[in-house]
């Protein structure tokens, strides 16, 4: 197939974006020119890839075939040019790092420590859900994720490279916190919950341990980040289980604290992540060493 490297950019950013407008935007093309792009891809291929429904547009079975050659090729030419650029100008390249919501206060440390290192690199930081992880690395999309437990069903390679104790948090004013001994579990699931979206990675901590302990968890409210769990504690409205290392400034300022609780901390790890189908950068290579090496010194002493 004569496919060249532009439709195949073309494309790519209609079917992610399923709006030829969006996608012409982003290019910097007008949408003309992104119709006719795809349309002689259609040529080329010989098939339908695309096909509108009302106002928006769905891939067809040769669509999706398309857009996962998009992926591969432009992966790999993107990751020559690094190879290229880090050849011809010593240090210099770009980073793309995903990590789960709750690592992203002890990446970000990581990360200023090592562009202070290395000040030529481009780094792009994103931070998601346990979802959003998941689906970055079936993409390929990033070079390393930093999240709790991988999943066991992708081709991937995990490192642990720190702890990750959940501890049990409430606002200074609560009845447990006024408490001169250790919490009971039976005492904790009188108390009412504030926890994570179902599928994360707190959440399934949280929901094996009660389950060992053969307790159910009562909660009727869920937030999708670190940070509402936190304000919706500190509110008031029931307890909360998060990593420690989330909470320096909620300590510091006594907005909220941690109980004492039986089986808390949840010993939990956090993981360096990598698809094995994807080869990662010389700067890329550079960070994982960098984070194994240094994430200890930040562990904290529970």
């Amino acid at each position: 197939m004569n496919i060249t490297i532009r439709q195949l950019r073309v494309f790519l950013e209609v079917a992610t974006r399923q709006n030829f407008t969006a996608a012409a935007k982003a290019l910097h093309l007008t949408q003309p020119a992104v119709s006719m792009q795809v349309k002689q891809l259609e040529g080329v291929v010989g098939l339908p890839l695309l096909i509108k429904i009302g106002r928006s547009i769905q891939l067809t079975d040769a669509g999706h075939e398309i857009l996962q050659l998009c992926r591969n090729v432009l992966q790999q030419i993107e990751q020559t040019e690094q190879h290229l650029q880090q050849i011809g100008k010593g240090h210099q390249g770009r980073l793309n790092l995903v990590v789960a919501s709750t690592v992203s206060a002890v990446a970000t440390k990581l990360l200023a420590s090592f562009n202070a290192l290395y000040p030529g690199i481009h780094i792009s930081f994103d931070v998601t859900n346990r979802l959003g992880l998941i689906e970055q690395l079936k993409n390929r999309e990033a070079d390393i994720v930093l999240m709790g437990q991988p999943p066991e069903n992708l081709d991937l390679k995990t490192e642990a490279f720190m702890d990750n104790p959940l501890v049990l948090i409430a606002p200074p004013d609560h009845p447990l916190a006024l408490a001169s001994h250790s919490i009971s579990i039976e005492q904790l699931i009188t108390y009412n919950f504030v926890v994570r979206e179902a599928g994360s990675g707190t959440r399934l901590a949280m929901e094996r341990f009660f389950s060992e302990h053969d307790k159910t968890l009562a909660t009727n409210m869920e937030m999708n980040s670190n940070d509402a769990i936190k304000q919706s504690v500190e509110a008031g409205l029931g307890l909360g289980v998060v990593s420690v290392h989330t909470l320096e400034h909620e300590l510091a300022e006594g907005r909220l604290v941690i109980i004492d609780a039986e089986g808390f901390p949840i010993r939990r790890l956090w993981y360096l992540v990598q698809s094995r189908q994807k080869r990662l950068s010389p700067l890329a290579e550079r960070f994982r060493e960098y984070i194994l090496s240094e994430a200890r010194h930040l562990s904290p002493n529970l």
